[in-house]
């Protein structure tokens, strides 16, 4: 498969069948993630992978707070936890100076090639940024000074939702790349 037709099957899943992900599929998620760049090499993430049905749904919980938004992680077979690790203090100190969280950045990254490697193998992924993060860690026993800066959903596609994701592949609904880009300056229309 070319990259950029990678990168138009991979979209966020919101519906998922019970079926589990092999744990073969998963690990190359992981080592994806794990090849990911990030500032000085700090490598700022620790992934907990969680494919016991009782934690996943204890971790669903969390991801949908009163059962409001992110429902459809109740039905994800697996659920990713990205913890925030301590960069590199040249990182550090380079994120304070300019303003910026490289550390998230950086995360961002990880997470996305996890993502795109799961669309490789056929799997949907969706990440989570608004969920419970003092239950999530408690289910997941992380310790109280760090943060969970996402959950991603992962599995198949429900059954019968393989053509909906072809045409939702083929729909995606994005600016223009006039609207999205220029070249050597500032330009956008109205």
């Amino acid at each position: 498969m070319q990259f950029i037709d990678l990168v138009r099957k991979r979209y966020s899943l919101r519906r998922y069948d019970s079926r589990p992900v092999e744990r073969s599929i998963l690990d190359r998620c992981i080592e994806a993630a794990r090849l990911a760049p990030s500032a000085v090499n700090s490598q700022p993430w620790h992934f907990i992978v969680v494919d016991e049905v009782d934690t996943v749904q204890a971790l669903a919980k969390a991801a949908s707070p009163k059962g409001t938004i992110n429902r459809f992680a109740r039905q994800a077979p697996v659920i990713a936890a990205i913890v925030a690790e301590k960069p590199k203090l040249i990182a550090q100190l380079g994120g304070f100076a300019k303003g910026k969280p490289f550390f998230l950045f950086d995360i961002g990254i990880a997470a996305e090639h996890f993502c795109l490697q799961a669309a490789e193998e056929g799997v949907g992924t969706c990440m989570i940024g608004w969920f419970n993060e003092s239950a999530a860690r408690k289910v997941l026993g992380v310790p109280a000074g760090k943060k969970i800066a996402l959950l991603i959903t992962a599995g198949y596609p429900r059954e019968g939702m393989e053509t909906k994701d072809e045409d939702r592949t083929l729909q995606k609904k994005r600016k223009t790349t006039e609207d999205m880009s220029s070249y050597n300056r500032y330009t956008k229309g109205n």
